[in-house]
C-alpha cells in the first residue's frame, strides 16, 4: 500500500509515518530526511539544498522529484511506502503519478493531518530534535525525561534552523497556498482521508488507522 501524508510543519507527519511503517511493515520515505542526508554529507547538492531550507523555500520541483523517484526504485519500497513531505506542489504530484504509473503503481490513500495554524506555531516554538536520529520532542506535549537529551539514543537535542519564527511563518504560508491545494487534486482520485491532527499522538494514530481501514474496505 502506498500512502501519502499531507500536513503542515509540526502537524505530526513524521511521527505518524513512523508509526504506520512499523505497523504495516513498509518503508518511510521522507523528502526532509533525504535533503538532510545530502546536507550532512556536505555534497554539492547538499550545499545547494541548504540555501533553500535556510530560507524556508520549497526545493525546486525537478530536484525533489528526481531524488524521490530514485528512492522509490529501491527494493525496500516494493511492498509499499509512506510518503512524508512529498509531493508539496501539483507539479510534483503529477510527476509522482507518472513515475508510479510506469511501475504499475499508484497512491492508494492520502491522509491529511488537519491542524490549525495557531496550534502549529505553538508546537514549532517548543520543538526539539535529537542529533542522532531526528527523534522529535516538544516541551509542552512530549518533553524528554532528561532536559536536552533524547530518551531513545541519548544524543543532544537541538532546534532546527528552519524553526526560526520568520522562516516558520513563510513555510506555513507556502503550505497553505501551494501544498493544501493537493487535497483537491487527490479528491478527484477518491483517495483523501482527513484526520484531526490536534489530538494526542496515539489518538491521531488510531484515527489514521481507522480511516485507512474504512477506505480499504470501500475501494
Amino acid at each position: 500500500m502506498n500512502i501519502l501524508l499531507i500536513g503542515a510543519q509540526a502537524s505530526g507527519k513524521g511521527t505518524q509515518a513512523e508509526l504506520l511503517t512499523h505497523m504495516l511493515g513498509i518503508s518511510h520515505v521522507s523528502s526532509g530526511d533525504l535533503f538532510r542526508k545530502e546536507i550532512a554529507e556536505q555534497t554539492e547538492r547538499g550545499r545547494y539544498l541548504q540555501t533553500y531550507l535556510n530560507r524556508g523555500e520549497l526545493v525546486p520541483d525537478h530536484l525533489t522529484v528526481t531524488m524521490i523517484l530514485r528512492r522509490l526504485q529501491r527494493p525496500d519500497c516494493k511492498s509499499g511506502v509512506v510518503l512524508d513531505g512529498f509531493p508539496r506542489t501539483i507539479v510534483q504530484a503529477k510527476a509522482l503519478d507518472d513515475g508510479l504509473h510506469i511501475c504499475n503503481e499508484k497512491i492508494h490513500a492520502v491522509v491529511y493531518l488537519r491542524v490549525l495554524r495557531e496550534k502549529l506555531l505553538e508546537r514549532i516554538s517548543g520543538r526539539f530534535i535529537c542529533q542522532a536520529h531526528q527523534h522529535v520532542y516538544n516541551i509542552s506535549s512530549s518533553s524528554p525525561k532528561v532536559p536536552g537529551i533524547c530518551d531513545i539514543d541519548g544524543s543532544e537535542l537541538f532546534q532546527r534552523s528552519d524553526d526560526s519564527s520568520d522562516v516558520v511563518e513563510h513555510r506555513l504560508d507556502l503550505f497553505f497556498s501551494q501544498t493544501l491545494p493537493l487535497l483537491a487534486y487527490y479528491e478527484k482520485q477518491g483517495t483523501v482521508l482527513e484526520v484531526d491532527g490536534d489530538q494526542p499522538i496515539d489518538k491521531v494514530h488510531q484515527a489514521v488507522v481507522d480511516a485507512l481501514y474504512t477506505h480499504t474496505l470501500c475501494v
